[in-house]
């Protein structure tokens, strides 16, 4: 099961999307995060998500909040979605779900999936891999102490918190 309100958000230390190694400790050193895990630039439910941040992005600024957007695709797709969406925060590449899994929150599509996604959707070429693995959509509110205040974890990949929700859980996190 994915960490949970009340432990310690594992450390990570992922590229950004201009390649720079960027590390949790340094993301809670400015302020609580927010901390969302997307499957890819291709998911149009991923970049919805990421819109509705980017117009929340100046008020998580002035709560003193940071945000990092962590997606398991090459830095070119990861660069692509952050500027289509016009986010100033960092699209984090977690390269074949290393961190997504480590807290259980990869998947592997299957071979059916697979089939039917193989249609349009190019994922070995996105990620740089052959695996099938996507990540289950989740969003965690870290305080600058390390500890998950709030998070949300779905499966159905159409669901995502709620910005209202994110809001007042990077409030609670301060």
């Amino acid at each position: 099961m994915a960490p949970v309100a009340g432990e310690v958000m594992p450390g990570f230390l992922l590229p950004d999307d201009e390649g720079k190694l960027v590390s949790l400790a340094e993301i809670l050193a400015k302020g609580p995060a927010v901390v969302a895990f997307q499957r890819g630039h291709w998911c149009p439910y991923c970049r919805l998500n990421a819109i509705g941040i980017v117009e929340v992005q100046r008020q998580i600024a002035e709560l003193g909040g940071q945000v990092v957007v962590i997606m398991p695709e090459r830095r070119k797709f990861a660069k692509a979605m952050k500027a289509a969406v016009g986010a100033q925060f960092p699209f984090l590449i977690d390269m074949d779900n290393g961190y997504a899994l480590s807290l259980n929150l990869a998947i592997w599509v299957g071979a059916e999936m697979e089939r039917l996604m193989g249609v349009g959707f190019d994922l070995p070429s996105y990620q740089g891999n052959s695996s099938w693995f996507l990540p289950i959509p989740a969003t965690f509110i870290v305080g600058t102490d390390g500890i998950i205040t709030d998070r949300f974890v779905d499966p159905d990949y159409r669901r995502r918190m709620d910005i209202d929700e994110l809001i007042a859980a990077l409030r609670r996190a301060r």
